[in-house]
């Protein structure tokens, strides 16, 4: 599993931050990583406040390597769960995705140095809500469907219980209603999805939002870009969430 060093931002890169990567002498190139959807969408106003924009959208163009208002800055449009790959392996320099990534994740090569609070949601078990596991025959094994196959088994390791994961890569819902599953694994964010499809959530794995990540070398040679952006998306999300107190 990657590692979770955290590169401490809070007084360090207070609202008084003044640095650019464009004020910085001979800049460096940098990378950032991210993927199309919600937290394209959250993720873009914070990228605009630290002066970088996309000079095409995001959501709508085909090439997967766009150019933004800084020379130096390029954004990558990834799948989510490469975006760890790529900024692990150094193909990036940083990158944005959920913290359910992460926690799937089981490479090195990470720092995640910024919680930038979007695409909030909680990872969650689920269970029909006419055939709750605990009315289930003792000592069977339960049956999991998720997508999250490294967190479903450590939440339950945790507990003592050995469980079957079976492994699905999109409408979860369905595994219980068909029987394939006794539960799922998976993000909630209203419940509604689960409620129209007769499920109800019944253990609370992990609050889940989009983190910043950083490449441990790039941190190393190429500091000052690094931390700037680090900085400068810091004071986003801290005048952000003044705003919204």
């Amino acid at each position: 599993m990657y590692r979770r060093e955290a590169i401490h931002v809070g007084r360090a890169y207070s609202a008084h931050t003044r640095v650019s990567v464009k004020s910085l002498a001979s800049p460096p190139s940098l990378t950032i990583a991210l993927s199309k959807g919600r937290i394209c969408d959250q993720a873009l106003p914070l990228l605009s406040a630290a002066g970088i924009e996309p000079l095409e959208d995001l959501n709508t163009s085909r090439k997967l390597r766009i150019d933004t208002t800084l020379d130096q800055v390029k954004l990558l449009v990834i799948r989510a769960t490469d975006v760890p790959v790529f900024v692990g392996h150094g193909a990036a320099d940083l990158g944005i995705v959920g913290k359910d990534t992460l926690l799937e994740y089981d490479g090195a090569g990470l720092y995640e140095p910024l919680d930038l609070g979007i695409a909030r949601c909680r990872l969650m078990v689920a269970e029909r809500a006419d055939a709750p596991v605990a009315q289930m025959p003792s000592g069977r094994r339960l049956r999991i469907a998720t997508k999250y196959e490294r967190t479903a088994h450590r939440h339950y390791a945790a507990k003592g219980q050995q469980v079957e994961i079976i492994k699905l890569y999109g409408s979860m819902e369905l595994a219980p209603l068909v029987g394939l599953a006794d539960c799922i694994v998976d993000l909630v964010d209203t419940g509604s999805t689960l409620a129209a499809n007769g499920l109800v959530a019944v253990e609370h794995i992990a609050d889940v939002s989009s983190h910043l990540v950083v490449n441990q070398a790039s941190m190393k040679m190429k500091h000052a870009a690094v931390t700037a952006i680090i900085g400068l998306l810091a004071n986003a999300v801290n005048e952000r969430d003044r705003t919204a107190a």
